[in-house]
């Protein structure tokens, strides 16, 4: 019986042996190399803001893309916001506010939701189409310390077509600024 243990013994060391082994010349034959600094090379901030330059300074002021905007087309748009506001009249509080009748109304104005103290630090302002573009275009640049966590809307006639659906929600939509 002692000697069939230490076969058995003997098997399993060399087994490990070998496998100890066979990792060892794996890390010498592909061994990584180890970036000076950790993390990914990423593109330089030179080409990208070369790139959005332009794309801000083409930016038409609000009241030109409304002439153009399609209310049709911002209610497509709003897809991805359903999964926090509701739009219809008399529509639930979600992570964030309903947003039925939000033209011009005061920032911060639903009862029973919870706003960030940013948000109710501008209850005295209307949400007007010059504000809800810029809250659209970038919540957190337009209104620093919002707890909404949406990146933005980059295109200015998809934020035209947002703002125009929103007015037509409610009881009797308010006139948009014209060109």
């Amino acid at each position: 019986m002692n000697i069939e243990t230490n076969k058995i013994a003997g098997a399993v060391l060399s087994t490990l042996l070998v496998v100890m082994g066979l990792n060892m010349m794996a890390g010498i034959v592909f061994a990584p190399k180890k970036p000076a600094i950790p993390g990914f090379d990423l593109p330089s901030d030179e080409p990208v803001a070369a790139a959005a330059a332009p794309a801000a300074a083409a930016d038409e002021p609000i009241a030109v893309r409304l002439a153009k905007a399609d209310a049709a087309r911002g209610e497509k748009a709003v897809g991805a916001c359903k999964a926090c506001h509701t739009f219809e009249k008399g529509g639930a509080n979600k992570i964030g506010p309903h947003l039925y009748d939000v033209y011009a109304r005061p920032k911060g104005a639903v009862d029973g939701f919870a706003y960030s103290a940013a948000m109710k630090a501008k209850a005295s302002e209307n949400w007007e189409a010059a504000q809800i573009d810029g809250f659209l275009k970038n919540p957190k640049a337009y209104m620093p310390g919002t707890t909404m966590a949406y990146a933005g809307i980059g295109r200015a006639d998809t934020r035209a077509d947002i703002v125009a659906y929103l007015n037509k929600l409610a009881d009797a939509p308010k006139p948009l600024p014209t060109p």
